[in-house]
């Protein structure tokens, strides 16, 4: 019993039908349209990490291609540019503002809810596909990193579309347009590789079981198609990286590694180290003493600790567990179901079956990686399991909806887990929309005493308001603030001190919880994309007194530090190693021929050496500024609590 098999028959698709259905997904794509939109020109950037590169790599198409942060093109940020070069060709066009930043995420996230709806509606039917999108858009997680700046959200619509590609592959019946389809999902996964690299690797071995599972090929084609699609994985996912390694010209180094080679990153901070953490993968399962960071719900390890219920706990729960419980119950029901007509002999489709393999190890497989990672794990993260979910909660809700067995006492218990689950979430902070609560309890007991009444069609929309009611509150919600999330978006209740924090010393300052510690540069005015009035005076005295140098100002510290004068000026900007500020770019010896060269004179900050993943330091650039700079007197600024350093050959 199956979304697909127990399709009501006899019920030919009217034009009629036709057209609401059409209509119904133009409402939804909309609705999630505005909920990704709404206020994002409120003069926010998102994260300002991503907003300074997507500006810096207009400059030139060196910084372009290689995803360069600052517009000296000295380093990239700590991912491949994939997901930022929409928002430097919008730069581009434009010009720099927050809105501009930010409408490609919006546009990235409609399409993938569009896309969603296509593939399921060939997997299983119309209704269903039109659930499936509405689950889609109204995830809290979903929400909050379409209306950010962060890579997941091209990420997220590039798997879709794998999944469409693939979908269109195991349900072709010629040889062709099989391979072709394949072929394509596979490019799609490797775009996602240049996107964020090994976490879109992880629906590769749940799609090829799929593959070899629910395609119609003879069994020595099924292996010589996924031979096939595993070479075009490979060239998709690596010719980026292949390309910086054999650049004839200057390039950047690439951020986030210990050698300056995008290898390096693959296998090192962005890879490996997500997954076992430690100081040798430079993931930081423990983060070191001399930086740490802090987001919203989690702490140093960000999302949580590393186990079975991290998907559930607080810092994560909020965000994408909504429906888990349903998606585990409609799987173990499909596999039951699967098992029982296997040992009578009946026949199964091999393309439907194809499809619950494919979004079942989707999620399963992701959430298993995301649960365990000993490494750097963020909540928003979770983002990419808000397909599978919500392809399998529309699926299995239909399904059970339609049986005429004893199957359709599953819909009430469903709604019954996921209403109890729901009530738990929010009474874990009742401060934000605790009312849910009862009203979630409510609609969901009239919905099961409806359905066990046997008025389905009536009892079937309450069940659905009683799932979908607390996600949409939050979604609303989070659509609602006038802000974005930053570098670290969540939906749900905020905390005090929630972002992104940087602490010089790994501790915050005496007995303060989740507070700043004070940086070189000023007060970080970037969240905006604007400097503050110190750090315009700061920048205007360098350009001033910088003697036609071809940068105005080296930032010390962190990417973050120098992220505002990026995006608020149109002077050339950089910071000293990278996000953490640990890289080696620049090296001294590349700050000592700027020196000599005329090309730089000007540093701000000379305290903020960064100790990035894996311990690693700021490879002597401070012992540099102490030997070769000399601080400003403020009063030649206009005073402040920054310190400028002047630097002499």
């Amino acid at each position: 019993m199956t979304a697909t098999t127990e399709a009501r028959a006899g019920e030919p698709i009217t034009a009629r039908s036709s057209r609401w259905h059409a209509w119904a997904l133009v409402a939804i794509c909309v609705a999630a349209g505005a909920l990704y939109v709404w206020a994002i020109g409120a003069g926010q950037v998102g994260n300002p990490y991503y907003a300074a590169a997507a500006k810096s790599m207009t400059t030139s198409f060196t910084d372009f291609l290689f995803g360069s942060f600052d517009p000296a093109g000295v380093v990239t940020v700590d991912k491949p540019p994939m997901s930022l070069w929409p928002q430097a060709v919008a730069v581009w066009i434009f010009g720099f503002h927050g809105w501009v930043v930010l409408l490609p995420q919006v546009v990235e996230g409609v399409a993938a809810v569009f896309l969603l709806h296509r593939t399921v509606r060939l997997w299983a039917d119309e209704e269903v596909a039109l659930l499936a999108a509405l689950i889609f858009a109204l995830t809290p997680i979903t929400v909050a990193i379409n209306r950010d700046n962060n890579p997941d959200t091209l990420l997220v619509l590039l798997l879709v579309a794998a999944a469409y590609a693939f979908t269109r592959s195991v349900q072709a019946t010629e040889s062709r347009p099989r391979t072709k389809w394949l072929l394509w999902c596979a490019f799609f996964i490797g775009c996602g590789f240049l996107t964020k690299m090994l976490q879109a690797w992880i629906v590769v071995p749940g799609f090829a079981l799929a593959y070899l599972v629910g395609t119609s090929a003879p069994v020595k084609r099924r292996i010589l198609d996924l031979l096939a699609a595993g070479g075009v994985l490979v060239v998709s996912s690596f010719w980026w990286v292949a390309l910086h390694a054999w650049w004839p010209g200057s390039k950047p180094y690439v951020g986030g590694s210990t050698d300056g080679g995008a290898w390096d990153l693959i296998i090192g901070y962005n890879g490996l180290g997500r997954v076992f953490g430690g100081s040798g993968n430079r993931g930081g399962g423990g983060q070191p003493a001399e930086m740490e960071f802090a987001g919203p719900r989690g702490g140093a390890m960000f999302g949580g600790e590393p186990g079975i219920t991290r998907m559930f706990d607080s810092s994560v729960g909020g965000q994408i567990s909504w429906l888990l419980p349903l998606c585990l119950l409609v799987l173990v029901t499909v596999a039951v179901a699967g098992v029982l007509r296997w040992r009578r002999g009946i026949p199964g489709d091999p393309a439907e079956r194809a499809g619950w393999f494919m979004w079942g190890s989707w999620l399963l497989v992701t959430a298993a990686v995301f649960s365990f990672a000993q490494g750097i794990f963020h909540p928003y993260y979770t983002t990419m399991l808000a397909p599978p979910v919500a392809a399998i909660s529309a699926a299995g809700l239909a399904m059970f909806w339609r049986a005429r067995s004893f199957v359709r006492f599953l819909l009430p218990l469903s709604v019954a887990i996921t209403a109890a689950w729901a009530i738990v979430v929010v009474s874990r902070d009742t401060s934000f929309h605790g009312w849910t609560r009862w009203a979630v309890l409510g609609v969901a007991a009239v919905a099961i005493a409806v359905l066990l009444a046997g008025l389905r069609r009536t009892g079937v929309v309450a069940a659905l308001v009683a799932v979908l009611l607390t996600p949409a509150v939050w979604s609303a919600a989070t659509a609602a603030t006038d802000g974005s999330g930053g570098v670290m978006p969540a939906a749900g209740p905020s905390e005090p001190g929630g972002g992104f924090e940087i602490f010089a010393n790994g501790q915050p300052p005496a007995g303060v919880r989740g507070g700043r510690q004070p940086m070189q540069g000023g007060p970080p005015g970037g969240g905006r994309g604007e400097l503050t009035d110190e750090q315009k005076r700061i920048l205007s005295y360098a350009k001033e007194n910088s003697g036609g140098a071809e940068i105005t100002l080296a930032v010390a510290g962190p990417a973050q530090m120098a992220s505002p004068f990026i995006m608020g000026s149109d002077e050339v900007v950089i910071g000293m190693g990278g996000f953490s500020g640990s890289d080696n770019a620049p090296s001294v010896g590349q700050l000592q021929a700027w020196l000599t060269e005329g090309r730089l004179k000007f540093v701000l900050g000379g305290e903020m050496g960064g100790r990035g993943p894996g311990g690693r330091g700021d490879n002597g650039r401070q012992e540099w500024i102490a030997a070769h700079c000399s601080t400003v007197d403020p009063s030649a600024y206009g005073g402040g609590s920054a310190q400028l350093l002047e630097c002499r050959a």
